[in-house]
């Protein structure tokens, strides 16, 4: 058997109360129920990197990129669970964006939104066009809650799966090939984005 897909499912809220890691959690027990995959659970809340961009960043600086860039770097998909704020997505994530180059490159990228009507919708239209200049493959595929705070137990388990459930599993089947394709061709010939 090869080795497993390694898959960085990223929270991207930071705010204060926020509702990211009960679906992150769901999300991430979806994916690791496939042998096929190994996820690692990136919380943007533990790397708080600053907005100030510089080719000198202070001790600070450099002890939180250690923290996650080797994570990004060895990851070969992504799944970014985000919100929507005013209409996009949270400076958190395009901070972790901006500072990160090479990691991202001719890998796959899933979405999982959450927010009100649009259910994070926009916020992901949003960052495809980021990601795309980031040398990423976005899947069509999304996963997507429109008010997802009554969807949920206490225990973070969905009330009635059975819709998303369908859609993270279409979602990663996409992952997973894309991910695997673009890891296949990399050993054979390295990216020159």
């Amino acid at each position: 058997m090869s080795e497993p897909l390694r898959v960085a499912i990223i929270i991207a809220s930071v705010r204060d109360g926020r509702f990211g890691p009960v679906i992150a959690n769901w999300f991430a027990g979806i994916a690791r129920q496939r042998d096929s995959l190994d996820i690692d659970v990136i919380d943007l809340v533990d790397h708080d990197l600053p907005t100030r961009l510089t080719r000198s960043p202070s001790e600070a600086t450099q002890a939180v990129l250690a923290g996650i860039s080797p994570r990004l770097a060895a990851a070969d998909a992504f799944v970014v669970v985000t919100p929507e704020y005013n209409h996009s997505y949270p400076a958190s994530i395009k901070t972790l964006i901006d500072w990160h180059t090479t990691q991202w490159h001719a890998k796959p990228l899933g979405f999982v939104g959450y927010g009100g009507l649009a259910g994070g919708m926009r916020s992901i239209e949003h960052l495809r066009q980021i990601f795309a200049e980031c040398h990423m493959v976005t899947v069509r595929d999304t996963v997507g809650f429109h008010g997802p705070w009554g969807q949920f137990d206490e225990q973070g388990d969905l009330i009635d799966p059975t819709e998303a459930e369908a859609a993270a599993k279409t979602l990663l089947d996409a992952v997973e090939w894309w991910g695997t394709a673009l890891k296949t061709k990399k050993a054979q010939a390295p990216y020159g984005g």
